[in-house]
């Protein structure tokens, strides 16, 4: 019989947080499962969370991580267009921005839409998507108006289609005071701006 634990998550995005400041915070004194990263970090940054937490680290890109084309974080798998399991937790990543000067990692709307048609097969065949992790937000959610900052409304109907329990997204920089500030809930799903970082906790399974 599976055994139910609650995994904690750290996920980051944007920008780079010393690993003290993200070890000391209250929260964290408890072991981390899981590292999720939403993009526009350097891979030596990811590789260093991944060493330094021992945790397996999933990852998509952002709009500013040309670097990536040319050096991977170690230890770090990237999910675009894929949906992995771990722990019992089916992970779904979207990499990039909205099309806006024609640079890498940037898509228009139809080029998302036809990403995530693809999918629904295997959406299928898991019976759907706990997290969903994105470098962009959805069209309408925590976005912002200029070309650069818009959201995806392909994000929206994959919300409003399989109700993931999170959508984790960066892009869209903002200093919280209160964890609840970083939330929109929407239906059943949670959608977090993860700027900088935060900690999540979810049920998954204890693996052996």
């Amino acid at each position: 019989m599976k055994k139910i634990k609650r995994i904690r998550l750290l996920s980051v995005s944007d920008v780079v947080r010393p690993l003290q400041e993200i070890k000391g915070d209250e929260k964290s004194l408890q072991e981390i499962d899981l590292i999720l990263s939403c993009g526009d970090l350097p891979p030596e940054y990811l590789t260093s969370l991944a060493v330094s937490f021992g945790a397996p680290l999933f990852y998509v890109c952002g709009n500013h991580d040309i670097r990536f084309m040319e050096k991977k974080p170690q230890g770090c798998m990237d999910i675009h267009g894929r949906l992995v399991k771990t722990k019992g937790i089916r992970i779904l990543g979207l990499e990039g921005s909205i099309w806006y000067n024609g640079g890498p990692y940037q898509y228009k709307e139809m080029q998302m839409r036809s990403i995530i048609r693809r999918l629904r097969f295997t959406l299928w065949m898991k019976k759907g998507v706990d997290i969903v992790i994105s470098h962009a937000p959805p069209k309408g959610i925590h976005d912002q108006p200029d070309p650069c900052h818009l959201g995806f409304a392909s994000f929206r109907r994959l919300i409003d289609k399989y109700q993931p329990r999170y959508f984790i997204h960066g892009h869209i920089h903002r200093d919280f005071q209160d964890f609840s500030d970083r939330i929109t809930t929407v239906k059943r799903t949670r959608v977090v701006n993860t700027y900088g970082f935060c900690f999540l906790d979810i049920e998954g399974v204890q693996e052996k």
